[in-house]
């Protein structure tokens, strides 16, 4: 069967959206396009612009980014008519979103860096706000999405800058099609595939215009579920099962004063959910006040923080309970608050005289984690004082009969509380949509039972102190030392070790700094727990020691061990000392800013390994954190909580949440999943044995042989088809050793591959993605350009420049029969190693004209030093001199380009040259010099430090 042609793909989709409603137009260029604009706003405004007028609004329209111009799309614009009023023109009409023009373009021009033509756009009301790009059946989805980047850097922002209006973009092979917001930050895991009520999916191209793009529906996604993230300055579309959710409580509020709770599983975005389904609920003329609920001063200030990063300055977060009720009083239709301060606010009656006017209004009331506010007495006083209050919960893991605790009023579950399920989305939806990623669970035996305790439940060892023994806990201490760069791929991610108790934790922050003293590890270790101001002392035990026994060294110890508050100053301390700052826990405000400053350094990767007891295993969310540690029993609802602190999308390294479990909670696991998914859905949940994936990378080495019998027949590959095939092949080899290399046991023994040979194909695989780069970036010159490599799959950071200064001193002091070949070894890691390519000429050069002359292996550096130094001197002049450029000016923008890591403006560039280009020129000089000096970062400075 023949592959469907892109342009047949094309027109069947221009028929189907006519037929959707969509006027076909035809519009071959910007000018073409800014006539249809001018002609489609005055229908739309019902009204005449003059050329003049029209001139003011294609100006207004031309500033800013793509930002700034979303908030453009949702304003008016003032304008001066020719008869001096003033006018105002709607770019679109948000509250009734199907009363808008609704048109379909294809291959529309744009020339900026080079000229490009675009698929299919759709435009309402004369400007681009979706754009479709589509690639023939069979070849990657991916490769759409790397064209509309593409299409971000060379064309999008040119003339007046129209397509940076686009909301939201369109990515489809036929079979596969996905959905995401006009945001060039985000990657491939940040794309959506729309799907049905239930999570049935929609991937075929014809199902999904049908659905998501016909007019109405569209537009609405466009005035109501795009969200302008201000503290990002970028924008973010609500997937499927948000939507539906959104749509549910909203529905329910206008219907009826029924409650109901969204069960939606941890990771998938609840904030984003909540957020948008109060400010919609605020809109509601029959509501008077929506009070979003925490329970908890953390969540407090983390959720209000997010809110406010969706639209800023929209939740005033309320410090203390006397402000909440200030906003209970005043005309703040969205609050945020915790469940403390409520309950504080109804049930003191210095309070409740100046609130008693809402016992009747219409409060609608959202809890977030509502399994964790909404289980004791309190519940039942909001529903009392609040007599027209109707309440919706968010939970991640509801409370059912099975994993329900008792409490004063017996146990409750989150359908008694809260009523119906509006929609539901299980980590089993989560896991098959790409939201969320699987868990890959190891149970490491640390100690052999004896006879007589084989019989011993978990809890029966507990009381026998048998995993609380030193010789345990320096066991589990040992495999998180040597095993924590493996399973965080080289410390490219962070860990978190929860522990049984405060005591246990303590005792194994000891033995990391003990170790860490010995020079065993170099881990950054933290550590946060909550205390007990007037916990049980253990030196109160009526044992009296007699002073002759007291060690010598220490006569006047009144006391032999420390409470948990003096511990955790003392760890505190080595935190100041690690990162300069000066906390404690001298009081409540000290102490939160500490948790606040650690939970930034965890998220920026500052922090290798946080040890905790309960804080930190729900409602903290780190993309960067893969791997959880467990040494205490966790079950149902705390136990898919904690694990799923691992598994947030992050890249293409991150394949899964790495578990690794001391104690045995494999049935607890199991139990958990039947619960919170299906009985069924373990395999779907927790990645596949060792074994398994063993076989999976032999198969895929099979299928890597049967394009590239071996390594010098890659050279030998006829043209691009079959050396994309090649790509394609070593690709998928990649990706199964990234998820196999995290196992503790993994040797390459094991796959039928020795690592030589893979790092051979990896050389190879390397070089086409040299090609591609080496290649202009014109309209279509290799189909190559459009694959994404996923070199991040083979960066390895402790391969660099000092390594191999290390190994030449090895090449100095090694007999000359060994010479030659540590030379060759040298060579094979220049090759294939990312981070090293760019440096392999230089390097190479070393070895054969300098190494030679030093005699000392000890000024191996200092000379490689005063080499490179030079390199880099000749390397600034050369591009001076070819591109005509101030040198100073030039050092200055690589100083700033260094600092700020962000690519030079084109205006800096343009101002280095000595003879500027025509205006024509200047974006594609702009780019080429740009290159250059990415390049020369790439060569001298990156990874050289190090």
């Amino acid at each position: 069967m023949t592959k469907q042609p892109e342009q047949i793909l094309e027109n069947n989709l221009i028929e189907q959206l006519a037929d959707l409603g969509y006027k076909k137009v035809i519009l071959k260029d910007e000018k073409e396009l800014l006539a249809n604009l001018k002609a489609q706003l005055e229908k739309h405004n019902k009204t005449k612009l003059s050329n003049t007028e029209f001139a003011q609004v294609t100006n207004h329209l031309s500033k800013g980014n793509v930002f700034e111009k979303a908030k453009t799309l949702r304003d008016k614009v003032q304008y001066t008519k020719d008869n001096g009023e003033t006018g105002y023109l709607e770019f679109i009409n948000q509250i009734h979103w199907c009363q808008n023009e609704f048109q379909v373009a294809q291959q529309i021009t744009q020339e900026g860096s080079y000229k490009t033509r675009y698929d299919v756009t759709l435009l309402i009301n004369g400007l681009p706000l979706v754009q479709i790009e589509l690639k023939r059946r069979g070849l990657e989805l991916k490769e759409a999405f790397n064209q509309i980047n593409r299409y971000h850097r060379h064309s999008f922002w040119a003339n007046t800058g129209l397509f940076q209006y686009v909301q939201l973009f369109v990515i489809s092979n036929g079979v596969n099609t996905k959905y995401y917001a006009n945001n060039k930050k985000q990657s491939f895991k940040q794309t959506f595939f729309w799907s049905e009520q239930n999570n049935k999916i929609i991937s075929q191209l014809k199902d999904f215009a049908n659905v998501f793009l016909e007019p109405c529906h569209v537009s609405k996604m466009i005035t109501k579920y795009v969200v302008l993230n201000e503290a990002q300055k970028a924008l973010m579309v609500l997937r499927p099962y948000q939507y539906y959710a959104t749509e549910a409580i909203v529905e329910r509020v206008k219907n009826s004063t029924k409650n109901g709770y969204i069960w939606h599983t941890t990771g998938s975005g609840k904030t984003l959910t909540s957020f948008k389904a109060s400010q919609l609920l605020t809109q509601l003329p029959n509501v008077d006040k929506v009070i979003f609920v925490v329970d908890r001063k953390d969540l407090d200030h983390q959720t209000t923080k997010e809110f406010n990063s969706f639209s800023k300055g929209s939740i005033d977060g309320t410090g203390n309970t006397n402000n909440l009720v200030k906003q209970l009083e005043d005309h703040t239709k969205l609050i945020v608050t915790t469940i403390q301060k409520l309950n504080t606010a109804i049930s003191k009656q210095r309070y409740l005289n100046r609130i008693k006017h809402l016992k009747e209004e219409r409060i609608v009331f959202i809890f977030d984690e509502c399994h964790r506010s909404q289980f004791g007495e309190t519940h039942n006083r909001i529903k009392a004082f609040f007599e027209g209050a109707q309440m919706f919960g968010f939970t991640g893991t509801p409370i059912f009969a099975e994993n329900a605790v008792s409490n004063a009023l017996g146990k409750r579950t989150t359908k008694e509380l809260f009523e119906d399920c509006l929609h539901k989305y299980v980590i089993t939806d989560a896991i098959r949509d790409g939201n969320v990623l699987r868990f890959s669970i190891e149970y490491i035996q640390t100690f052999k039972q004896k006879e007589h305790i084989q019989d011993l439940q978990v809890e029966d060892i507990d009381d026998a102190e048998v995993l609380n023994a030193p010789e345990r806990l320096e066991a589990v201490t040992d495999y998180i030392i040597k095993n924590h760069t493996r399973k965080t791929h080289n410390k490219t991610f962070t860990g978190m070790f929860c522990t049984s108790s405060v005591d246990s934790l303590i005792k194994y922050y000891d033995l990391f700094q003990q170790k860490k003293e010995q020079g065993a590890h170099s881990l950054k270790i933290a550590t946060i727990f909550s205390y007990q101001a007037n916990e049980e002392d253990k030196d109160a035990n009526g044992y009296m020691q007699d002073p002759e026994f007291l060690q010598a060294a220490e006569p006047d110890a009144e006391y032999q061990n420390e409470h948990s508050r003096d511990s955790l100053d003392r760890f505190i301390s080595d935190y100041n000392g690690m990162y300069g700052t000066n906390y404690s826990t001298k009081n409540s405000q000290d102490f939160y800013n500490y948790y606040n400053d650690i939970a930034k350094r965890v998220k920026n990767k500052q922090v290798d390994i946080l040890l905790v007891v309960n804080m930190f295993l729900t409602g903290f969310d780190s993309k960067p954190l893969n791997t959880l540690y467990v040494d205490k029993n966790l079950k149902y609802h705390g136990l898919i909580q904690a694990f799923s602190r691992t598994n947030r999308i992050l890249d293409t390294v991150k394949s899964q949440g790495n578990i690794v479990c001391f104690r045995n909670l494999k049935q607890a696991t199991d139990d958990a999943i039947a619960l919170f998914s299906n009985p069924n859905a373990k395999d779907e949940i927790i990645l596949a044995p060792y074994e398994d994936y063993i076989e999976t990378f032999k198969e895929a080495l099979k299928n890597l042989i049967k394009v590239a019998p071996s390594v010098s027949s890659v050279d030998e590959l006829k043209d691009e088809e079959e050396e994309l095939e090649f790509i394609k092949m070593f690709r998928a080899l990649m990706r199964i050793k990234n998820v196999l290399s995290t196992f503790t046991e993994f040797s390459y023994e094991d796959v039928d591959m020795e690592e030589q040979l893979f790092e051979d194909y990896k050389s190879k695989y390397l070089d086409l993605y040299e090609k591609t780069k080496s290649t202009p970036s014109k309209e279509k010159v290799s189909i190559l350009n459009d694959v994404d490599f996923e070199l991040e799959l083979i960066h390895r950071d402790e391969i660099n420049v000092a390594y191999i200064l290390k190994l030449l001193a090895n090449i100095k002091d090694a007999p000359a029969s060994e010479k030659e070949s540590k030379t060759k070894a040298i060579k094979e890691i220049l090759s294939s190693e990312t981070q090293l390519r760019s440096k392999r000429e230089l390097i190479e050069k070393f070895i054969q004209e300098h190494l030679p002359l030093i005699e000392d292996t000890e000024m191996i550096e200092s000379e490689f030093d005063d080499f490179w130094s030079k390199e880099k001197v000749k390397a600034i002049s050369s591009i001076s001199k070819e591109e005509n450029l101030d040198p100073e000016q030039l050092q200055n923008v690589i100083g700033d380009f260094l600092f700020t890591e962000k690519k030079p403006l084109r205006d800096d560039v343009i101002n280095m040259m000595n003879k500027r280009p025509k205006l024509k020129e200047r974006a594609t000089v702009a780019e080429r010099i740009t290159n250059k000096i990415t390049e020369f970062v790439e060569t001298f400075i990156s990874g050289i430090a190090s």
